[in-house]
């Protein structure tokens, strides 16, 4: 008998736009332990209600101040010593 698999937990650091073709690799490659973190370009998701965000999603703040999206409500927004927390936090960090 195989022995189940264990999943390991991974933060997903996404500084992709929608339509980038690894904006849509990583959103296909969540599980449902995984964090994803939207940095950068990828905080534009926010705006797209036509992209489906999992639940466990945070935005840095600084990137969604600096696209005037600071009111959004679908991510936690985090700053940039929450972002090291993370990364702590997690043995599995992929950038995309």
């Amino acid at each position: 008998m195989t022995p189940p698999q264990t999943v390991t937990p991974t933060l997903h650091i996404l500084n992709k736009a929608p339509g980038h073709p690894r904006f849509e690799a990583c959103l296909q490659s969540l599980s449902e332990a995984d964090l994803l973190v939207l940095t950068e370009s990828g905080v534009l998701a926010l705006a797209d209600h036509s992209v489906a965000l999992p639940g466990a999603c945070r935005a840095v703040k600084a990137d969604l101040q600096a696209r005037a999206l600071g009111d959004q409500t679908r991510a936690q927004a985090i700053d940039y010593a929450d972002l090291v927390r993370l990364t702590t936090d997690y043995s599995r960090i992929i950038s995309w």
